[in-house]
């Protein structure tokens, strides 16, 4: 079966590529290049032999959207990543976000509604709860007002999926994941942010290789135990292969609904200190680090329920976080002797 994986050369979707073909599909990338590199393709055929069918596309160009899958008609599902992504930045630049996140999503879903059957994997995201009420994170907690631009995208993106499967041949899985980190086992793909990163992780590596002069830690007065942030970081090895649960869940008939909902994450949250102590337990060495002021668009504490991914989907995180710590860092450590 040929799957469609848009922002296939990104950090998730390159891994969810390498699990794709690892079970057997056909795999077609679409990516625009705008924060990643042709390299990755590279790093994919190291690790599964094969080269990866892809088109440098921009999604937000619907005739070129529409040709595409002219030309593509044996699509038998999408794994939609193509988006933008960072927090900080989509608060001072919400048009940006507005017209990347869903613009791309409508004309997806414009030619997959013309299919006598289409099945469409989501990359959302647990920014949709807002700062949850309760933890851990249960899927149905209530969604509350978005605290960014970029949540708010995931909030709407998952409405206009949810309002299009009612009246169309589209079966979707929306997947709600928390904080996704690590790299491949093999160090051939990994998390490599053009510029400044914006996740912590990557910013953790480029510090403790001495690219950057130190990490800020953005808040110590929290309502945490050690006032920093909380967050649940999964492994991205382990979030690829709930990509693939996911789809096939949706191939072979089985999902309950037209549109179903799973939180991904590991159902323990780590707070940033945590997370630098376990990479100063993996690395060796000590991370020159500063507490600034908090950042906006930032909640205190999100971390999941894995119960329903657990039990319906069957699949369940495995790695630790220093266990995705390591990762990361060998990955760092490759990527900068290139």
């Amino acid at each position: 079966m040929k799957i469609l994986v848009t922002g296939g050369l990104g950090f998730i979707g390159s891994h969810t590529v390498v699990e794709l073909q690892n079970q057997g599909f056909e795999v077609v990338i679409i990516d625009n290049l705008s924060n990643t590199s042709l390299n990755v393709l590279d790093g994919i055929a190291n690790i599964t032999g094969i080269k990866t069918a892809f088109e440098n596309l921009d999604l937000r160009e619907k005739e070129k959207v529409q040709d595409f899958f002219k030309r593509h008609r044996d699509i038998s599902g999408v794994i939609h990543f193509a988006a933008s992504k960072a927090v900080g930045e989509s608060v001072g630049n919400p048009l940006l976000y507005y017209e990347n996140n869903l613009n791309t999503l409508i004309y997806l879903l414009q030619e997959l509604q013309q299919q006598p059957e289409a099945n469409f994997i989501f990359s959302s995201s647990c920014t949709v709860y807002g700062q949850a009420e309760k933890m851990p994170i249960t899927e149905d907690a209530s969604i509350q007002t978005a605290m960014s631009p970029y949540g708010n995208t995931k909030q709407i993106g998952e409405e206009i999926i949810t309002d299009t499967a009612k009246v169309t041949n589209i079966n979707a899985i929306l997947l709600r994941y928390f904080n996704p980190i690590g790299a491949h086992p093999s160090a051939e793909i990994g998390e490599l942010p053009i510029g400044v990163p914006q996740n912590l992780v990557p910013f953790i590596t480029q510090t403790g290789l001495g690219l950057r002069k130190e990490l800020s830690v953005y808040g110590d007065d929290y309502p945490t135990p050690d006032g920093t942030c909380i967050r649940d970081y999964i492994h991205v090895a382990d979030l690829a292969k709930a990509h693939v649960i996911a789809l096939k869940r949706l191939l072979d008939k089985k999902n309950l609904d037209k549109v179903e909902i799973f939180n991904l994450g590991t159902g323990t949250g780590s707070s940033v200190l945590e997370v630098i102590h376990a990479f100063e337990k993996v690395s060796g060495q000590k991370l020159p680090y500063k507490i600034v002021d908090r950042r906006e668009g930032d909640i205190t504490s999100a971390y999941a329920n894995t119960d329903k991914a657990n039990n319906v989907l069957g699949w369940k995180a495995k790695s630790t976080l220093e266990e995705a710590m390591e990762s990361a860092w060998k990955w760092e450590q490759k990527v900068r002797q290139q």
